[in-house]
């Protein structure tokens, strides 16, 4: 007899294969509903003629009717194949590595300075409630969650351009070989951009911290805690923030695509070259293939993020599946 621990997962499960699969079937027919194409763009070299554009259209299989290029669509996926960019002729496989390789550490460090400083600074304003503490962590959270990602971005740049890279990955005139100076000098260029997604996303952190940690100081096991003389770390630690977790926890997974969508901000005002920037240039040149692998992997992405937060959820609350 299935359990309903297993129920639920298997639910959680068909709800994230159905949602990859609406989203890779969206993604297809959205963009060639849109006017204009690649095809045209790469047609207009000189000497370009009606015979070069059938030849490119025959090429990259466009001339075929919608539903046949869906289908070689799926078929390609199964294959782990996504098809090759219209734009630079590689494998967009390659293409997507490539750029994933130089997002996710910036976005991780992002996002772990948002969380560490963000559940931090929420539990302090939750145990010094109502006090002047409580109002300027409040009050600065929610001006600086509700300013606009790029204008965050344009600021650290006119602050800190001089003293800490500004654009690029790395430095272009470094010819180091070396791990850490290697190192070094990617964590010098990943600061900016990782420190304005901290800033956009701290915020929320701090508010949702904040009121959980609230809700389970007003219990009565934390004040009969108190009353017995049980010291404030001991209170914090081992009440206030478990309970807090849940809430954090789904946070995390529900903001993955809010950072996600901010980092193609991030990445298009700093020039770094991850997965933002790659789906930025592919929606201007067309390049259908990048941007579908692209927005691919960062859905199932996304998915799975918010699929393994509902796993962790069930574990720390097992109320859950009752």
């Amino acid at each position: 007899m299935m359990t309903s621990r297993s129920r639920y997962l298997l639910n959680k499960v068909g709800i994230a294969l159905f949602g990859i699969f609406a989203t890779l079937t969206l993604n297809f027919f959205l963009f060639r509903v849109l006017p204009g194409d690649a095809i045209a763009n790469m047609a207009r070299v000189p000497g370009g003629s009606v015979e070069l554009r059938e030849a490119l259209m025959r090429q990259f299989g466009l001339d075929k009717p919608l539903w046949a290029q869906y289908v070689d669509y799926l078929v390609q996926l199964a294959q782990g194949n996504l098809g090759v960019s219209y734009s630079s002729l590689r494998p967009v496989t390659e293409e997507v590595m490539r750029a994933l390789g130089n997002t996710v550490p910036m976005t991780l460090l992002g996002i772990g300075i948002a969380v560490i400083f963000g559940v931090a600074t929420g539990i302090l304003a939750a145990w010094k409630h109502g006090t002047a503490i409580d109002n300027v962590i409040t009050n600065t959270a929610t001006i600086v969650y509700s300013a606009p990602t790029q204008w965050i971005a344009i600021l650290l740049v006119l602050v800190f351009a001089g003293i800490l890279p500004v654009s690029g990955a790395s430095d272009p005139f470094a010819f180091a070989t070396d791990f850490w100076s290697v190192f070094w000098d990617r964590l010098k260029h990943m600061i900016l951009p990782s420190l304005t997604l901290a800033l956009a996303t701290f915020g929320q952190y701090t508010l949702v911290t904040r009121s959980a940690v609230l809700a389970t100081l007003g219990e009565d096991y934390v004040f009969a805690a108190k009353a017995v003389g049980f010291p404030v770390r001991r209170i914090l630690a081992g009440y206030a923030l478990p309970n807090a977790l849940i809430p954090i926890v789904t946070l995390v997974a529900l903001s993955a695509g809010t950072v996600i969508g901010g980092s193609v901000v991030v990445e298009t005002v700093f020039s770094w070259p991850g997965i933002g920037r790659a789906m930025y240039d592919a929606i201007v040149q067309r390049d259908y293939p990048l941007l579908q692998g692209a927005l691919l992997v960062v859905t199932v992405t996304v998915i799975l993020i918010n699929l393994a937060a509902d796993i962790v959820n069930m574990k720390l609350d097992p109320r859950i599946v009752e």
